[in-house]
């Protein structure tokens, strides 16, 4: 049996970009402990596929289709989850993604394709969630940083920037947001399986970089951030707020 800290049964959890990767992990992994989840993504099959492969498993799921990039759709799409499906208890911030140039050669689209997707849209759907959330006198925020969010690579430099930004915004939020009993913090990945490092994956060399370069020795399972996220999506965090767990292998503590 679960213990009660750890319960989520009875809250609603909110994952942005969950058709696939890290956010599909995690909102089964919420809902494994309970709760039941709304996907989020902007292709509407995709989301669709994955609630049903949900529900088949006996898990309470629901789609909530809309462009966590853009302010006027995030705020309607939350809308009309508090109004059609439920309250939102708790909200996983993950959509994200990657661009890889050298700084010098980086287009500028992609700069700001980067912001929009990492940044901004933290910013939009926790405003629009938060609102909510103030009025019930409760709620939990995880926003999914990175381990880059400390550190940089070579040709990643504005996703370093986007994440270090998720870091801070997280500490605002938490800063605004606490006395009106929510709690936001942000979840650290290190390197992990999934469809955004595809191509690391695939690569014999960085890979054999990772594995060297990891105290644990290995790329990360995505369900293995499933702990951290419970978390602090339950009441065991209750006066935790503000903080950046980092869950990557020892990568981030050892030269």
């Amino acid at each position: 049996m679960t213990s009660p800290l750890f319960d989520l049964t009875g809250r609603r959890a909110l994952v942005t970009g969950s058709s696939q990767g890290i956010g599909l992990a995690l909102a089964r992994g919420l809902a494994e402990h309970g709760a039941s989840v709304v996907l989020n993504g902007r292709n509407a099959e995709k989301v669709e596929a994955v609630v049903q492969q949900l529900r088949s498993e006996g898990f309470v799921a629901e789609s909530a289709v809309f462009d966590v990039t853009d302010a006027a759709a995030a705020s309607a799409g939350v809308s009309a989850i508090e109004a059609e499906i439920g309250p939102i208890d708790i909200l996983i911030n993950n959509a994200g993604m990657q661009h890889r140039a050298p700084l010098e050669d980086f287009p500028v689209e992609k700069w700001e394709e980067l912001l929009r997707t990492n940044v901004s849209s933290i910013f939009y759907v926790g405003q629009a969630v938060a609102r909510h959330m103030i009025a019930r006198g409760r709620g939990k925020i995880v926003n999914i940083a990175s381990v880059q969010s400390e550190l940089a690579r070579p040709n990643i430099a504005p996703y370093t920037a986007t994440k270090g930004a998720v870091r801070n915004l997280t500490r605002g939020m938490s800063t605004d947001w606490a006395k009106h009993g929510l709690q936001v913090n942000s979840l650290a990945p290190g390197y992990f399986k999934t469809p955004l490092n595809q191509a690391l994956v695939e690569d014999p060399t960085f890979s054999a970089w990772l594995e060297n370069r990891t105290p644990a020795g290995r790329w990360g399972n995505v369900e293995e951030l499933i702990g951290a996220a419970v978390f602090l999506s339950s009441q065991a965090s209750s006066f935790v707020t503000g903080q950046m767990i980092v869950v990557d292998g020892g990568i981030t503590t050892s030269l």
